[in-house]
Formats: C-alpha cells, sequence, structure tokens
C-alpha cells in the first residue's frame, strides 16, 4: 500500500496538524519543566542543535539556538509522518488512538534517548530516573497523544 503525502490533502493536513501540535507542546513543556531546573530557552534550543554541531552549538549564540529548534520540530513532523504512514495499515492506532497515543510517545521518547542521542554528536549525560520519568510523561502528553489525535482527526 502506498501512501503519498502529496496526492492526499488529508494526509498532509494530518502530518502538519498532528507535527505542530507536538512540535509546540514538547518544546513548551521541555522550557517550562526544564526551566524549572535552571535550564535557560536559548541553552536548551542550543542544546538540541548540539546534536548536529556539537559543543559548539552553545557558542553559536541566537543562530544555533533557531538551529535547535528547527531540528526539533523536523523531529516533530518526522514522528507524525511515521505514526501517520504506520496508522494506514494498522487500524489499531486510529481506532484507540489515546492508548495507541500514549504508548507511541514512549517509544518516541525511548528511540530518541536511546538510538538518536547517543548517535549524535551532543554531549553524553548521565542517566537520571527522575528525568526520564518526566520525559516520558511530557512524551505521552505532548508528543504521542497530540499526533495520534491529529491522526485520527483527519483521517478518514
Amino acid at each position: 500500500m502506498e501512501v503519498s503525502l502529496e496526492k492526499n490533502p488529508d494526509a498532509m493536513l494530518s502530518v502538519l496538524w498532528a507535527g505542530l501540535a507536538c512540535g509546540v507542546l514538547d518544546i513548551t513543556a521541555a522550557l517550562v519543566v526544564y526551566g524549572f531546573f535552571g535550564a535557560k530557552p536559548v541553552r536548551l534550543l542550543q542544546g538540541i542543535a548540539s546534536g548536529l554541531l556539537g559543543p559548539k552549538a552553545f557558542d553559536g549564540g541566537l543562530a544555533t539556538a533557531l538551529l535547535g529548534l528547527l531540528c526539533h520540530f523536523v523531529i516533530a513532523f518526522g514522528a507524525a509522518a511515521v505514526y501517520f504512514v504506520a496508522s494506514r495499515t494498522i487500524p489499531f492506532l486510529i481506532q484507540n488512538a489515546v492508548v495507541s497515543g500514549a504508548l507511541y510517545g514512549i517509544a518516541v521518547y525511548f528511540f530518541m534517548n536511546r538510538i538518536v542521542v547517543p548517535l549524535s554528536a551532543a554531549a553524553k549525560r548521565p542517566f537520571s530516573f527522575k528525568m526520564m520519568i518526566i520525559g516520558v510523561v511530557i512524551h505521552i502528553f505532548c508528543v504521542g497523544l497530540p499526533i495520534s489525535l491529529s491522526v485520527r482527526r483527519f483521517s478518514r
């Protein structure tokens, strides 16, 4: 089964809204929660860019912070597109969007933190159970659910 985003306006709308909702909610949660722990917004965004640039991202000022924000949204739209494509062949993802979204948020968290980040140029950080729980909760409510509910909303 071929899924063509450009030939299906509902597919494009689904991925657009899912990626936008995920991107906005996730970065807002990160800024609020990690800001509570002392992280400054520019530094947090530079931390995302450090996945591409390594430690020099922290010397790039606003430019690398904006690169980090761009990377964040590319990942959000990618996660939305993956869920949308999977939902075309796995009806459970649409029929049970809340459960599927929560599980997808957890899966995205572990994919990012156990595969993407270790393979990136970002500095390695020590494991923290507390931060893992916070990250998983953020990913359930700000990544998985917005994606699954948006895809369900715009699916036929």
